[in-house]
């Protein structure tokens, strides 16, 4: 049985610590690293060599790689839909005053997050490799058309897509940068290093989150985790489209792109599940009522059952022809 009443008491403990969760999980702004750390300098006389450079290392890059970044960055630049997802969260803004608490988290958060897709873009537009009309088209509309993740305003099924899905984005920016590296470019491979270390902290902070939630009201925080299994964790690019506007199955062509060269592969989507499961330390959990425990139950049998359906899919060979890729 919980101690706290409801979800907003949940949330105000939590909030109590914030100044240490912001200070352990976050830079600080002044040395934090910034985009035009790992860019060429435009002041400087060099500027258009080093972008030569830049550009004649980008050749080496192979087709589905660039459909993979882009799409990276296009996720990265919908930071504003993100942003005011979690500020819609149930209990944020009733625990908060003058911007402190939640409000801290979530915009300090962003900022950090805003220098990602900052980052990329520039990359991208001084690679000569991308249509960026074509890229900025399928971003406003990404941004547009919002996403719908299955968490409603529920803070505890927003905190476990929030630890899923910044673990994904580690491992794809990860994979990134060893691929960049492999393939000669170590400009571009510092780049997307600097960005996965960014998610890996803030998986870490997402996690820490759900984990205090756990102990203040496992019941609950149990049957959020088992229902976000259920409906699994869907991407913040699943609504992606093309200059076009057409809803098609965008997606799913950046997915298996991704999946060719092991960017982000089905496997990675359950060794997460495992590592969640492993890390909130879901089987040792006491005081859970009926319902929790049967949802423990789906959560602890889920990676086995999911292993054996990953074993089977099947990637396309064909690479999709994105209107990004000039």
């Amino acid at each position: 049985m919980s101690q706290f009443a409801n979800r907003v008491e949940v949330m105000s403990e939590l909030a109590k610590n914030m100044d240490a969760y912001v200070q352990e999980y976050l830079n600080p702004i002044e040395s934090n690293w910034q985009p035009s750390d790992m860019l060429p300098d435009s002041t400087q006389e060099n500027f258009l060599n080093e972008v030569k450079l830049l550009q004649e290392a980008a050749k080496e890059l192979p087709y589905d790689y660039w459909a993979v970044l882009i799409g990276d960055t296009i996720t990265e630049e919908a930071l504003p839909t993100y942003e005011s997802w979690l500020m819609a969260m149930d209990s944020v803004n009733q625990v908060e005053d003058q911007g402190q608490g939640w409000v801290q988290w979530i915009r300090s958060w962003t900022a950090e997050e805003n220098r990602h897709g900052n980052l990329l873009s520039t990359y991208l537009y001084l690679s000569g490799k991308v249509d960026m009309r074509a890229m900025a088209v399928s971003t406003q509309y990404l941004i547009a058309d919002g996403f719908d993740i299955g968490t409603s305003s529920d803070p505890y099924r927003n905190f476990v897509y929030t630890s899923f899905q910044e673990m994904a984005t580690n491992i794809s920016h990860r994979r990134t940068a060893s691929l960049a590296k492999q393939h000669g470019n170590p400009q571009l491979s510092r780049m997307c290093a600097q960005i996965a270390a960014d998610e890996l902290r803030h998986a870490k902070a997402y996690r820490r989150f759900v984990s205090e939630i756990f102990k203040l009201d496992p019941s609950e925080m149990m049957l959020a985790f088992a229902d976000m299994m259920k409906k699994k964790i869907v991407m913040p690019a699943h609504f992606l489209r093309e200059i076009n506007g057409q809803k098609s199955s965008l997606f799913e062509h950046f997915s298996d792109a991704a999946q060719r060269i092991g960017v982000y592969t089905t496997q990675d989507y359950v060794t997460i599940m495992q590592g969640l499961i492993q890390d909130w330390e879901v089987e040792k959990i006491t005081g859970l009522n009926d319902a929790a425990e049967k949802a423990r139950d789906y959560v602890a049998a889920l990676p086995a059952r999911l292993e054996r359906l990953a074993d089977r899919i099947k990637i396309p060979e064909l690479a999709y022809p994105f209107t990004w890729i000039a």
